[in-house]
């Protein structure tokens, strides 16, 4: 996917996200803000202050071109209003989610971060070398970051629609994008961040129904092996839409949302080899 692609996909999931949220506001009126059924302990509010948080962090990332990751203990870096009632609602309280009123000026500190680092991607473009966690040397660039902050935003703006009905599925080429990225970027981070278990040779293959793509992923010691296409066989395939398989990758949907041949006692253990971080 281009950059500008990318970029279109992200103005428009920060779109969808902010019209979830303030429908999930809405609906609240005056009752507690609606808990998110695929975040534990976060409610609508907390997804707010979270992906704001995380744009402005990246923001000060790009805007400095850093070569190392600023000190998140920073508060300047958030850029928080001086609203009393913004600094009431976030950062969440610890162990227990923010049900209280979203203040206005919350959900416009949000925009106003989401729409200044999308002019800082269009203004860099891909290639401006920086500090990113990947451990991929080539992985050092704004366009990781345009890559990254766009499906985060799916899978958060999947989110804040499931706080209040049915999610929309995540745009299919969103999703196929965002599917090899966790194989090849996001599992070897969470295995080292996790001190996950050594692989033992497992070999997944998920595959795509909606569309071509078939990714092979085989655990072998400390080492996450990414095969696209058909390749060899696996001991067990998932297989469903782009979308179902990037929320099953994120913890979003069950494995009962794919169809699974082979050994399907195997797949959960795809999540102790790939642990949550």
């Amino acid at each position: 996917m281009d950059h500008s692609t990318r970029l279109s996909h992200f103005r428009n999931e920060t779109s969808a996200f902010e019209e979830a949220v303030r429908r999930a506001i809405d609906a609240a009126g005056t009752a507690p803000v609606p808990l998110v059924p695929s975040c534990p302990g976060w409610s609508v509010a907390d997804l707010v202050g979270h992906l704001g948080a995380v744009h402005r962090f990246v923001a000060r990332i790009l805007r400095e071109r850093l070569a190392q990751a600023p000190d998140h203990t920073d508060p300047t870096i958030f850029e928080l209003p001086r609203d009393p009632a913004v600094r009431a609602a976030w950062p969440k309280p610890e162990g227990e989610p923010n049900r209280g009123p979203v203040p206005r000026a919350l959900t416009e500190w949000f925009a106003q971060g989401a729409r200044q680092l999308e002019a800082l991607f269009g203004e860099l473009g891909p290639d401006v070398p920086v500090w990113t966690w990947s451990a991929d040397p080539g992985d050092r660039t704004s366009g990781f970051w345009l890559r990254m902050q766009t499906i985060e935003l799916a899978v958060h703006r999947w989110d804040a629609q499931s706080a209040t009905g049915a999610p929309e599925p995540v745009d299919a080429a969103i999703a196929a994008d965002a599917v090899p990225q966790s194989f090849e970027t996001m599992a070897p981070f969470r295995r080292a961040a996790a001190g996950a278990p050594a692989g033992a040779g497992e070999r997944y293959r998920f595959r795509r129904t909606d569309g071509p793509g078939s990714w092979n992923v085989t655990f072998s010691g400390d080492l996450v092996l990414v095969e696209h296409g058909p390749g060899a066989a696996a001991d067990v395939e998932a297989a469903g839409t782009a979308s179902d398989l990037m929320l099953f990758l994120w913890r979003r949907v069950p494995a009962s949302a794919l169809r699974v041949t082979g050994d399907a006692q195997l797949l959960p253990h795809y999540f102790t080899l790939v642990p949550p971080v």
